[in-house]
């Protein structure tokens, strides 16, 4: 897992590392960080054409020391300042020295790459008047943006962007992970994200947000002395006589998650078994047996019935998932989440999260850490960038984002996953952040074959779950048309 870090303590440790170098040493580094990753984009570096926008403060010093190791190598580099009174010195003179020239906007030309060098991450809000065209231009260049950090107009923070802001292919980040680039709309802007070591690490304090790598993703598996019942047995409270497609997909998944059985108890048996014939079914949570973890509220409604079985799973002294239609019933019941022994997992999407806790705001990771917080309940707040948070305060940010899973019956499948690796013994958090990803890369999967329907995710799912498997036992891969990072090649 790679931690992320509040801007003030970046800044901290910076200040902290740069009272025992030379001056300009940070710096250096970070200028060969951009100028490696630049001659990378551009596949070549004599001849290429390359436009800096260059800000007041160090992020610009960052851009000027690139661009005059890019004119070292032969590349014709231009640089538009957004104030020639305030560019940095030493950043301005290495790059005049290489050959670099500054230009007006209007004379910026085409150019093979662009790098955002206007802001860094000591700004916020909205981007300044002054900034703003060459922000403009920068949206409307066909060129590739590569952004030094962070790009220009993203809060740091919250990836929160209030108006307009640089769109980047590339952001080089310095030293330590920012919120604002995996969450919100910063994560829209960011593009590729490469995280360079300036050697500021040693001074940064414990992390209490993540990003979750697939390298730490550990699924269980059978042990040759495991039967059915101790590898652990999930519980299915979903679906009703008007949605029984939801049982089929929560059930469908919560088989896959690690568990040797799935018990499902609800008005959809006949059409759960028709199509599941391993699941064990029964028409109550009362007479269902016991289980190791419950899932309760795809497809549920809201009858008396449901509200019974809601009743009773959150009386249980196993591990709950709560999602849907659970979660709506929840608003007017919050007191049966008061004194709970064990686990609970909430999924909301964004306005199912404003019925229970209020508005979210901006800032996702916030938001989630409060409402897990005031609840005592792990939050799995879903989006292109989910953010799942502990009562404790740590939280994960899910690195996956696939938009295909904007469809109908896709929250039933990962809502399965999360209670089948509950069941199967993973903590809360992991169950939570294991499951977001997975559901998110078996999304960019199917994507990759057309559009994504919640019924095809459960294959996709096998599958990811197959080749995780085969990754944790350092088995050669089974050939899928994947690239190398793991994910389907775009079509």
């Amino acid at each position: 897992m790679q931690g992320v870090w509040p801007v003030a303590r970046i800044r901290e440790a910076e200040r902290q590392v740069l009272a025992g170098l030379p001056a300009g040493t940070l710096m250096a580094r970070a200028a060969r960080a951009v100028t490696v990753e630049a001659v990378g984009m551009l596949g070549f570096s004599y001849g290429a054409r390359v436009v800096l926008l260059v800000g007041p403060g160090d992020n610009g010093g960052d851009a000027l020391y690139a661009g005059a190791e890019l004119g070292r190598r032969g590349v014709a580099v231009s640089a538009v300042p957004a104030d020639r009174t305030r560019l940095h010195a030493g950043g301005l003179a290495a790059f005049r020295a290489a050959g670099g020239r500054l230009v007006e906007l209007a004379d910026a030309g085409p150019a093979d790459l662009v790098v955002d060098g206007l802001l860094g991450i000591g700004a916020s809000g909205p981007v300044r008047p002054a900034l703003l065209p060459l922000v403009e231009w920068s949206l409307d260049s066909p060129a590739p943006v590569l952004a030094v950090d962070i790009p220009s107009g993203v809060d740091p923070d919250t990836g929160a962007v209030a108006g307009p802001a640089v769109r980047a292919a590339s952001t080089v980040c310095m030293g330590a992970l920012k919120a604002g680039l995996l969450v919100g709309d910063g994560r829209l802007h960011t593009g590729r994200l490469r995280l360079v070591d300036i050697g500021i690490g040693p001074r940064l304090p414990e992390a209490r947000v993540y990003r979750l790598d697939r390298r730490d993703l550990r699924l269980p598996a059978p042990g040759p002395a495991d039967d059915k019942y101790t590898r652990g047995v999930v519980g299915v409270a979903a679906g009703s006589q008007a949605y029984p497609g939801a049982a089929q997909l929560c059930v469908g998944s919560a088989r896959l998650g690690g568990v040797g059985a799935v018990r499902y108890a609800g008005h959809a048996a006949a059409e759960v078994v028709r199509r599941w014939p391993e699941v064990i079914v029964s028409d109550t949570v009362a007479v269902a047996g016991r289980v190791q973890a419950w899932v309760v509220g795809p497809g549920l409604g809201d009858t008396a019935d449901a509200v019974e079985s809601l009743e009773r799973v959150l009386a249980s002294d196993v591990p709950v998932v709560v999602d849907a239609d659970g979660l709506n019933l929840l608003v007017e019941r919050r007191e049966l989440l008061a004194g709970r022994t064990a686990a609970t997992v909430l999924t909301p999407h964004d306005r199912e999260f404003e019925r229970l806790f209020g508005e979210l705001g901006t800032d996702r990771i916030a938001a989630a850490r409060q409402a897990a917080r005031d609840s005592g309940a792990t939050v799995l707040l879903k989006g292109y960038a989910t953010v799942v948070a502990e009562p404790s305060g740590r939280c994960f940010a899910n690195p996956v984002g696939a938009p295909a899973l904007a469809t109908a019956g896709s929250g039933d499948v990962l809502a399965g996953l999360v209670g089948s690796l509950l069941a199967a013994g993973l903590a809360p958090g992991m169950a939570a952040a294991t499951g977001a990803y997975l559901h998110a890369a078996a999304g960019q999967r199917g994507a990759a074959d057309g559009p994504v329907l919640a019924g095809d995710l459960i294959a996709a799912l096998r599958a990811e779950i197959g080749r995780l498997h085969r990754d944790n036992r350092g088995l050669p891969d089974a050939p899928s048309g994947e690239n190398s990072d793991g994910l389907p090649r775009p079509v």
